[in-house]
């Protein structure tokens, strides 16, 4: 049975991106691996929550969005440690 990502682990994937890859939209949506339409829709809600913000022509992490990627990282390893999956 072919396993889906949470939306959590998507949301993981998206703050990598743009944490360790750069601010540019095809480097998240690459890292990520989503198309263009969903990418931009959890950017705008993590824009909104003040995880990231727009800068220049893509994204950057705010100091909150960094606190949560390593927030997330942590329970994710915690989640691993149980045999689980985020």
């Amino acid at each position: 049975m072919k396993r889906y990502r949470s939306r959590l682990k998507i949301i993981l994937d998206i703050l990598e991106a743009v944490g360790e890859h750069g601010e540019k939209i095809s480097a998240i949506l690459t890292y990520a691996n989503l198309s263009y339409d969903r990418c931009i829709r959890y950017l705008e809600e993590l824009a909104e929550k003040g995880l990231v913000e727009k800068a220049g022509g893509g994204y950057r992490l705010t100091e909150k969005g960094y606190r949560f990627l390593e927030e997330l990282k942590r329970a994710e390893r915690l989640a691993e440690a149980f045999g689980f999956r985020l």
